[in-house]
Order: C-alpha cells, then sequence, then structure tokens
C-alpha cells in the first residue's frame, strides 16, 4: 500500500498547509522527499482552495478571487534529479474523496478571468456534477451521463531562476501591449496572495513577489489540462532544479478538450498515487524542452461522434489566416448552435462542451486562408438520439432548468 504523503484537510485553508503553494519559484523549499522507483499518493484541493460551494449560486465564481489560483500539492523532490535530467512520471491511480462525491464547471464573468466564449457568455454562470463511481450527471444538464476521466489538469516540475525570469520578462512584455485589456494577456506576479509552501520571512516575501502565476502551460509542463493524462499515463519532464520539485493539482473529473470554459472541466479535490524515476541528461539525449507523455489506456470508450467543423472566419465575418483559435471557437459555437435545436440553452450546451468528452482537433492548417479545426461530440452521452432526421429535432429537453448565472455587481 502505497504512502500518503501530502495529506489536506477541506475543512481547512490551504494556506494553513506548509506542503501546498500557489506560485511557480526555484526557492520554494521540497515539501517531502523521494527516490527514484518511489511511489506514493498526494491529496490535493480544488484549484480555487474551496472557493465554489455545492449549491445553486454563481455568485461564488462571480467573486471567486483568481489570484489566489492554482493551490498546488508539493514540490516533491526526487533524490539525484539535476537540470537537465528527465523525469519520469507514471500516474498510477487517481481518485475522489468519499466524503466530496461532487465537482464544478463555472463560466466566469468577462469582468473577472473571462473564457473562450466570454463575448456570448459575459456573466458568471455555474454547473454541478454528481460523481457515481466512474459516471458523472448533472441536476442543471438534463439528459446526459457520461464517464469520466480523471486527470490532474496541472502538473510540473519548479523552474531554474534563469527560466523564471524568462517566463515573467516575456508576459510582462505582452501584458504591456494593452495593459488595461479585460481579461488581460497575462497573470503577472501578484505577491499578495501568493502561497509560497515552507518559505518565511524575507525569503518569502522575495519569491512571493517574483513567482510566477500558475495560469498558464510553460516549458516544465504547468498548466497543460491535458484530459489524457489519466491512470496509465506516463509523464517525461524535463528538469530544471536539483531535486526536480515535483507539483500537482487541479484535478478534473472529467474535460472536454480545449477546456473551453476556463473553470471548463468538473473540478474538484482528490487524490494521485504516482511514481517517479530519473532518466539523466534525458532533455539532450531526446532534444526535450517540453514535456512529453504516453496517453491513459483507459479512455471512456465512445464510437459514435457527430463532427463540428470550424474554420477561421470568426462571428462579424471577418477573414484570418490559418488561425486555429478561431476555427476552433467556430467548432465549439456551432455545436452550441446545434445543441439548441433540442432544447438546451445556450449555457447548458456550453458547459457541456467543456464537461464531456468532447475531442478537438486541428484539421488542416495548409490551405490559405482558412484553418480547420474539428470538435467531436459523442452521441452515446446523451439519453436521447441527436443526429439529424428527415423530421427534424425529435427530443425536446425539459426547460424547467438553467445554470444558475450571477449578474456582475
Amino acid at each position: 500500500m502505497a504512502e500518503t504523503i501530502i495529506k489536506i484537510d477541506l475543512n481547512q485553508s490551504p494556506y494553513e498547509n506548509e506542503n501546498i503553494h500557489n506560485r511557480w519559484h526555484p526557492d520554494i523549499p521540497m515539501a517531502k522527499m523521494v527516490k527514484p522507483g518511489d511511489d506514493f499518493i498526494l491529496e490535493c484541493h480544488d484549484w480555487t482552495g474551496g472557493q465554489i460551494k455545492n449549491d445553486d449560486c454563481a455568485d461564488d465564481v462571480r467573486d471567486v478571487d483568481l489570484t489566489q489560483v492554482h493551490f498546488l500539492t508539493g514540490p516533491v523532490g526526487v533524490e539525484g534529479a539535476e537540470p537537465g535530467d528527465l523525469l519520469v512520471v507514471d500516474i498510477l491511480d487517481i481518485g475522489t474523496f468519499e466524503e466530496s462525491q461532487w465537482g464544478f464547471n463555472g463560466f466566469f464573468s468577462k469582468q473577472n478571468g473571462g473564457g473562450f466564449l466570454t463575448e456570448h457568455f459575459p456573466e458568471a454562470q455555474k454547473s454541478i456534477w454528481d460523481f457515481n463511481g466512474m459516471f458523472t450527471k448533472s441536476r442543471h444538464i438534463p439528459n446526459v451521463e457520461f464517464a469520466g476521466l480523471i486527470h490532474p489538469g496541472l502538473i510540473g516540475c519548479l523552474p531554474s531562476k534563469e527560466m523564471l525570469d524568462e517566463w515573467n520578462s516575456r508576459e510582462k512584455e505582452l501584458y504591456d501591449t494593452e495593459p488595461d485589456r479585460v481579461p488581460g494577456l497575462a497573470n503577472l506576479p501578484y505577491a499578495d496572495t501568493a502561497h509560497m509552501g515552507k518559505l518565511t520571512g524575507d525569503a518569502k516575501a522575495k519569491a512571493a513577489a517574483e513567482g510566477a502565476r500558475t495560469v498558464p502551460p510553460r516549458e516544465h509542463g504547468g498548466n497543460c489540462d491535458i484530459k489524457d493524462l489519466s491512470r496509465g499515463s506516463q509523464v517525461y519532464f524535463p528538469v530544471y532544479v536539483k531535486d526536480a520539485g515535483l507539483s500537482v493539482g487541479d484535478l478534473h473529473f472529467s474535460q472536454g478538450d480545449g477546456e473551453i470554459t476556463f473553470c471548463g472541466a468538473i473540478e474538484m479535490a482528490g487524490w494521485i498515487h504516482l511514481r517517479v524515476n530519473i532518466i539523466k541528461g534525458g532533455m539532450e539525449k531526446y532534444g526535450i524542452k517540453n514535456p512529453i507523455f504516453k496517453p491513459s489506456p483507459m479512455a471512456p470508450k465512445y464510437d459514435d461522434y457527430l463532427i463540428f467543423e470550424g474554420i477561421s472566419v470568426d462571428e462579424e465575418g471577418k477573414q484570418h489566416y490559418l488561425d486555429v483559435h478561431v476555427a476552433y471557437r467556430q467548432a465549439c459555437l456551432n455545436a452550441i448552435e446545434y445543441l439548441k435545436k433540442f432544447g438546451y440553452t445556450g449555457a447548458q450546451a456550453y458547459a457541456l462542451l467543456g464537461c464531456a468528452p468532447v475531442q478537438g482537433h486541428i484539421s488542416g492548417v495548409v490551405d490559405v486562408p482558412n484553418a480547420c479545426a474539428t470538435l467531436w461530440l459523442p452521441t452515446d452521452i446523451f439519453d436521447f438520439d441527436i443526429k439529424p432526421g428527415m423530421d427534424g429535432p425529435q427530443h425536446s429537453v425539459a426547460g424547467s432548468t438553467d445554470v444558475p448565472l450571477s449578474k456582475d455587481k
């Protein structure tokens, strides 16, 4: 039986746990040390640290303090790991807490975070998802149930000081091109809500002022939100500091490719069982500067899909040159409009695409001027037939529920 080397208390603020942090910085001390070949369990808060509640009001999503996120468990040091190595991480198992069999999905207000389709859904909304073993369904989105593929949205190793400085420099340069943009172009260091693990005093204050926010993915891994990093996955992380400093959090019960609502998976607290090993000098041997991984062999088996296309022409009819972002946005909007014909509200359809195991594909990037992206929606997750037919949509979803919305203050 693997040992749980870091435990959490869901009734306690993550700020009270010295084995948790919410910034990336090379000076954060290792919370625990392990050896190559060891396996161990880490417990994780949900990414907001308990700010979102299991209720039918979206005020908490509207008012969430995004400067706090993400709360990560670690860093775990691996004896013998050195810069230039690869840290091999096997995800052996991952699961929910018995006392917390639920998760949440949300759209942030455009004034506080936004999202992929924030121009269409500019105010805060929230759906709650209840877990039943490997399956989930929501009281806010009827007529749908699916198997989860639980995975860590965020996992990675500590950056070196040189890498941290590079991150902060290039993101500040981008931010400065439009500093008043809402939502912002980047999330810069912010010391007031930084939790730096075991650091204290002046060292903590200095690191908090420099620490990189955990919002984006970067060279070390981080917030990549790859839904296929589940049980049985193996990840190869570049090592940038002595002992590697592996941290993990932002667990998802399920997610669609792209995590399009930003708070876009079914977010949850839970635990993850890992094993670590080291490939000495692996970065140079394999030419690796970003993580690579083998996907889980245990993905939910859905064989029938409706595939929605999008091209790089935006909602206003403006032509973009091979823009995959615009193309995938159009594929998502096309799927939402389709699902509305069966009685779903736009918000229900949007939430569903963020939570369900939809696939996103880049289908073409060479046929100028239009890139083509596709969204693959599994049909088996619905309890009615959603395929087109000669007689038009044959099922009307009950209109008595919707995803709770909270108006901006």
